[in-house]
Parts: structure tokens; sequence; C-alpha cells
């Protein structure tokens, strides 16, 4: 006996990538808000007449509507929602990059409803040109935080004393975050004032934000395995990572 088709109506969604399909449609990557990152078939959206043509574009929320029981669903219907102005100069290069990292780091079919939250407003403050770098260190570390790679910022992994924001501390991976020591000392560390804002994305002072960068760099080069991000290599030349 045939299972019923599986049929989601009406869920918020952003577009991460899409890719041809055949010579009239595409396969789009979506971030959705209660069912995560899932791949969609959008039958004839590249012809001319097609009333989602030119609806299926990144950094713009949308409303989708989908079925189907396999790993590749079919789209059924699509309405853009508005409210994002569209990203332009360097800031649409950062949309990519969180783009690149949901794809990379995010498993499919896994709901992530605070990091969708997270995603939503980081783009539409791109999208009002604030400030990058505060936007994309509070992005990495919701990431990170939301898929368990992320080390408690607030205390030591080895003493699990409270995180002393005058002492420096260290990464250590089986561990986390613990008091750097003299056998140690050649580690990255990291003033226990960093930490401290970084758990509540306090970027005000510029040693927190420096430091930010770096530790981001090194956990999400873990979570990667060292896999070089496409988009890193031009927000790098900005610098932003």
């Amino acid at each position: 006996m045939k299972s019923n088709i599986h049929q989601i109506n009406d869920q918020m969604a952003f577009v991460l990538h899409a890719v041809p399909w055949r010579e009239t449609s595409q396969i789009v990557e979506v971030f959705s808000i209660n069912h995560g990152r899932i791949p969609l078939v959008a039958k004839g959206s590249k012809r001319p007449r097609s009333p989602i043509r030119g609806l299926l574009m990144p950094f713009q929320p949308l409303k989708l509507s989908w079925s189907g029981n396999n790993e590749l669903r079919t789209l059924r219907n699509a309405e853009w929602l508005g409210g994002i102005s569209q990203l332009s100069a360097q800031y649409i290069y950062c949309g990519f990059y969180l783009n690149e990292l949901l794809i990379k780091l995010l498993p499919r079919d896994d709901p992530h409803q605070y990091l969708f939250e997270k995603y939503y407003e980081t783009v539409k403050a791109l999208s009002n040109k604030d400030d990058i770098e505060p936007l994309l260190r509070s992005f990495e570390y919701s990431l990170l935080q939301e898929l368990g790679f992320s080390p408690s910022l607030t205390h030591d992994g080895n003493c699990h004393t409270p995180i002393d924001k005058e002492k420096a501390y260290v990464f250590d991976t089986e561990k986390g975050m613990i008091e750097s020591q003299s056998f140690n000392e050649s580690k990255v560390q990291f003033q226990g004032k960093t930490l401290l804002d970084l758990n509540r994305s306090d970027f005000s002072d510029t040693k927190t934000l420096i430091e930010s960068k770096i530790l981001m760099r090194l956990l999400l080069n873990q979570c990667l395995a060292d896999n070089d991000l496409q988009t890193r290599r031009i927000l790098q030349e900005l610098p932003l990572l």
C-alpha cells in the first residue's frame, strides 16, 4: 500500500542556493522555520510565464508549500513576504557567507527555529547596512551554539569555575575554554572579558571584536575539518573573516 504524500503548507523560508535542473526547472535548497534545511524541486520555475519565476532568490522571506516523501520534495507554491531590501555591495557577500555556513554545517530536516529567527534578523540588519563584523560574529556563535559545537564561554571547562574577565584562556578540544597555564602558552589566548562579551553579543570593545573573530575562525575550522569556504576567500579580502 502506498503511503499518503506528505504535504507542508505555508512555511516561512529563505532560499540558500539554487541550481538549474533539466531545461525549465531548478533545485533549491531552502531554510524553513519549522523543517530546517530541505531540498525542493521547483518545476517549471525558469519558464517565462511561471508564477514563481523571479521569486526564488536569496535573502528574501518567502511563504512556501511543498509535498513529497522522498529526500527531494516538490515545491507547490511560493509567495513573496517582503520586508527586506535587496542586499548590495559587501553585504551580499556576507549573506552568501551565512548561506554557505548553513549548507555546510546544518543537517537536512533538522529544525532550528531560534537559528532561523537569528538568520532573519541578521539578513535584515545586513539589508539596513548595519556594522558587519558584529553581525557575523554573533551569527557564527549562534550557529555553533545551536549545533552543539561551541564551548561554554561562561565557565572554565577544566575546573568549572566562572570565567574571570581579567584572566587569559585557551581553547582545548576536549574541555573547552580553560585558563591559560605555562604549558599551553603556545596556544592562542583569549581574554576572559572577550568570552563573556561574545556570550552576550557585546562587541563594543575593539579587543573583543578582534579576539572573537579569531575564536570563531578556530571553532568553525574545527567543524569544517579545515574545508575552505568559497565565500571566506572573498570576505577575507575585505577583511571580515
